[in-house]
């Protein structure tokens, strides 16, 4: 076996490597549970639905950065999920500007709650 073939088999062979590599690289994987949004709520949001409205339905807030939110004309029962990551809390609070007495859902947490009571949401890690 001359050395010119070895050089070639071993060009063939890292190649085909290469193209394989290449193959896997470029093909996409499908979605997973976790890639998808909790009834629209995305993964990282805490989300309010509309008052009465079913989870089948998209949420009329979304709160990803943190902060303090006022809100208004949020009155009667909604969902409410907090679908954040690595442990960041959603408070409910009673007064503006997160004052008042402040309700902590905790990462994960889905409440059906009246938000009559409530005038603003903090969202904190």
């Amino acid at each position: 076996m001359s050395r010119t073939s070895i050089r070639t088999k071993l060009a063939a062979i890292a190649a085909t490597g290469v193209m394989a590599l290449g193959t896997g690289v470029l093909a996409a994987s499908p979605a997973s549970a976790s890639d998808q949004p909790f009834h629209g709520c995305w993964s990282g949001n805490a989300c309010i639905w509309a008052a009465g409205a079913a989870l089948d339905t998209a949420p009329t807030h979304q709160f990803r950065n943190a902060g303090t939110y006022n809100l208004s004309n949020q009155v009667n029962w909604h969902y409410v999920k907090n679908n954040q990551t690595h442990g960041w809390k959603f408070k409910l609070c009673t007064g503006w500007n997160g004052t008042g007495t402040c309700y902590t859902m905790y990462q994960d947490e889905l409440w059906w709650t009246n938000l009559t009571p409530i005038n603003s949401v903090v969202v904190s890690p």
